[in-house]
């Protein structure tokens, strides 16, 4: 295996798995790939917690409604996400379906394993609505590494 991509959301998680898979990264020797997927914008203007020390809604940062300013958001935090993981990390924001981008982007790049997280998530939720998780899984021939997050 060379390459291992990590899937990052807004989620506080996020820090555990970027964390989780660096090291499985380290362990095999691979080529470090962050991704975060800008789906809706309205995401963007929610009050979430600092992430690797990123502020989402620090002073300076005005709510928005156009996709540009989304992806661009995408990539100040995964900048800060890259800085916090340490080494080299090649980083990219996609857009559209979470599941989709990421499996489009692992084929795209030849990725040889997919780190993710699992939000703890009711029974209800995940009949109703889904998550990346279990869509990613449905369709990748690509090995995943499924971080536990229970909440």
């Amino acid at each position: 295996m060379k390459k291992v991509l990590i899937s990052l959301d807004y989620h506080p998680t996020s820090e555990i798995v970027a964390k989780e898979g660096k090291k499985m990264a380290e362990q095999i020797n691979a080529e470090v790939h962050l991704i975060h997927v800008v789906g809706d914008v309205n995401f963007y203007n929610v009050n979430y917690p600092a992430l690797f020390g990123y502020e989402f809604n620090s002073p300076g940062l005005q709510p928005f409604n156009s996709i540009n300013e989304a992806i661009e958001r995408g990539e100040e935090f995964l900048d800060k996400a890259a800085n916090e993981v340490g080494g080299e990390v090649i980083t990219s924001v996609a857009q559209g379906d979470a599941a989709n981008a990421i499996l489009n982007y692992a084929k795209e790049k030849d990725i040889d394993l997919i780190v993710m997280g699992t939000h703890s998530r009711s029974i209800f939720e995940k009949v109703f609505i889904g998550s990346v998780a279990s869509k990613l899984l449905e369709k990748t021939k690509i090995p995943v590494y499924m971080v536990p997050i229970n909440k």
